[in-house]
């Protein structure tokens, strides 16, 4: 089996700081950020304990393909790709919500409304929907943006009303993320593919607002096949999916879900290895191009050589 990334732990000239997030580590410099994608995996907010082959590689390549596409609607962090696992780009001050934006009930949205809510991030929900119906027309259902743990639910009423966000900026994130979110659905429209649901994360560079992180992955984003979605919704049948989604309803199907007292199932070689063919999968459909393995040989002496090579 190919080698996979599960941390770094690189020191360079100039870093100031190192953040590990789920899945991405990130060394921090004065202005600006060097973010390895590496091969971890999570779900339910854990990462699961093995690494998947090129998981990494698919993220950042899809991410630098529609973040490139997107660039005309919203400015964004990025100023190279030096590596299949790399991305460097301006340092950007967070805001502390993830704007998710939701064209379908699915996902979180339609567990939330089998359980009887109405109401998902103060945003009123009509009666007698279905499951993977879409929406009339495309909801904004925010999250805080944790540092530790589960993000939470939150309505635009408490992220103003909270000071997390100002009033003009939080009306600059909605306007970019119903525009980033549109020109994605067309994107997957000519793909044969219904973008779903997915989330935008924003930050400020000075006083300007940039799109940052990873965007239309299938770690952050939901894809149904357009083939067949009408059938399968006419017939009530689930419908054919491209996200992570497969790798929740494993861990499902195993008993977990993220819940205290539960464990992981064991990751056998098989289940990784299958879950490492379905991402190179996913990048194939969603972007229309042959995925290409990068050597992975000497893959942590790659990504520093890169990285110092960039630095100079």
């Amino acid at each position: 089996m190919s080698k996979a990334i599960k941390e770094t732990h690189y020191q360079f000239p100039g870093q100031v700081g190192f953040y590990k997030g789920k899945v991405r580590d990130v060394y921090i410099f004065e202005k600006e950020l060097v973010v390895v994608a590496s091969d971890r995996i999570s779900a339910f907010d854990v990462v699961l304990p093995k690494p998947i082959p090129f998981k990494g590689q698919v993220l950042n390549q899809i991410a630098a393909k529609f973040l490139e596409a997107t660039s005309d609607i919203v400015p964004n962090w990025v100023s190279a790709t030096p590596d299949p696992n790399v991305t460097i780009g301006k340092k950007c001050e967070p805001f502390k919500v993830e704007m998710v934006i939701r064209g379908y009930m699915a996902g979180h949205a339609a567990r939330e409304y089998k359980a009887g809510k109405r109401i998902l991030c103060g945003v009123e929900l009509p009666e007698h929907m279905r499951e993977n119906d879409p929406f009339p027309e495309p909801i904004i259902t925010p999250t805080t943006k944790a540092s530790e743990g589960h993000d939470e639910d939150i309505s635009k009423e408490a992220i103003l009303s909270e000071g997390i966000v100002s009033p003009e900026d939080y009306a600059v994130l909605e306007k970019y993320t119903r525009a980033l979110f549109k020109r994605g659905q067309e994107m997957a429209s000519e793909m044969g593919l219904i973008l779903v649901d997915t989330k935008y994360e924003f930050g400020k560079f000075g006083d300007e607002i940039f799109l940052i992180d990873e965007i239309h992955t299938p770690d952050s984003s939901r894809y149904f096949y357009a083939d067949g979605y009408e059938e399968n919704q006419a017939k009530g049948l689930p419908q054919k999916q491209l996200s992570k989604e497969f790798v929740r309803q494993w861990l499902i199907s195993n008993g977990f879900q993220g819940k205290e007292g539960q464990s992981v199932p064991e990751m056998t070689d098989e289940i990784v290895e299958s879950i490492s063919d379905r991402y190179i999968e996913l990048f194939e459909k969603i972007t229309g191009q042959k995925f290409e393995k990068a050597d992975t040989s000497q893959i942590n002496s790659r990504i520093e050589k890169v990285i110092l090579t960039h630095l100079g």
